[in-house]
């Protein structure tokens, strides 16, 4: 597949042009001060799963709305002291899986939490965790659950749940709450760049091809779902853009980015059309913290760095999470 996107140096350079709504911080603090109405009666209840190199507990705990939200946390075996954590973010469409699909982290030594992702879990692995939220027409998939106002949009409780997850794991007494990062790719990607927006301290993030970033520019260039559900809901609900697009101003990880400190380590892959790459250098190169780093992919699709990339990131948290 060729480049379709700007050239690599245009990439390093590209900023959207598109502000943030002017109430977008006190959106996100009244959306996260209603949650936190709620108890967060984090919940975990020990696993007899046939592993030998890791304990694990089944996590249950109050996201958006006060709506119970499903977990793993894997701690390597014999912990006793509290250790550092990585939450992870499951991309579109699919669910916390089973505990020995993901065993990287833990083998690494971190706590390892993963954030079932409400309303998916059917695309790739399995979830567990109802939307019991209702919406208006939609198209065919996520995207545009709720679209045109952004108190009912699916990404306001999917970023409400995914605060919540960094606030479950730190209530774990074999966590080191001080040293949480937060990661994912694609749809996690983009969720963990929007927590480290709205959660001020935390160690690190690491964005990998990340979705749902400078709706503008992906809904017009990317050819493939999930963005494309926006364009085939407007291909409908003609004259519904302005409306659409403000709603998506909200969600959008260049302006979580603007308000990101942690140090952070993104990819790109330059032939990707899922995630086109000037979508992913908005984000990064809108990025506040002073240091962010981008591992580029010239010749990947979606998949990005896949394997490589888990090396550069073992290699790089670390150092962000140990003493």
């Amino acid at each position: 597949m060729p480049h379709f996107d700007l050239p690599l140096p245009e990439l390093q350079r590209y900023r959207p042009a598109s502000p943030p709504p002017e109430d977008f911080d006190a959106f996100w603090e009244k959306t996260l001060t209603a949650a936190r109405e709620h108890d967060l009666d984090a919940r975990f209840e020990p696993v007899d799963a046939p592993l030998a190199s890791v304990e694990v507990f089944d996590v249950t705990y109050a996201g958006f709305g006060g709506h119970p939200v499903k977990g793993w946390l894997l701690l390597p075996a014999g912990t006793s002291e509290p250790v550092p954590a990585v939450v992870e973010y499951i991309g579109y469409g699919g669910g916390r899986g089973l505990p020995h699909q993901r065993l990287l982290w833990s083998a690494a030594g971190f706590a390892h939490f993963i954030m079932d992702t409400r309303g998916q879990g059917s695309g790739g692995s399995v979830g567990d965790t109802p939307d019991p939220v209702g919406a208006g027409p939609a198209y065919a998939g996520f995207m545009t659950r709720g679209i045109e106002d952004p108190h009912d949009y699916f990404y306001r409780r999917v970023f409400t749940d995914a605060v919540r997850a960094v606030e479950a794991v730190r209530a774990h007494p074999l966590v080191d709450a001080a040293r949480v990062a937060a990661l994912g790719d694609s749809q996690g990607g983009g969720i963990a760049l929007a927590v480290g927006g709205l959660v001020p301290d935390l160690a690190a993030i690491s964005p990998n091809v990340p979705f749902l970033c400078d709706f503008p520019r992906a809904v017009t260039l990317s050819p493939r779902p999930p963005y494309q559900e926006v364009a085939l809901y407007l291909r409908a609900h003609r004259g519904a853009e302005e409306r659409v697009l403000r709603t998506l101003s909200y969600f959008d990880g260049v302006h979580f980015a603007a308000r990101g400190r942690a140090p952070a380590l993104f990819s790109a892959a330059l032939e990707d059309e899922t995630c086109p790459p000037s979508t992913v250098f908005a984000a990064h190169n809108s990025y506040a913290g002073a240091e962010r780093s981008m591992e580029v992919y010239r010749f990947n699709d979606h998949e990005g760095g896949g394997a490589f990339l888990q090396d550069v990131q073992l290699r790089w948290l670390p150092g962000h999470l140990r003493n």
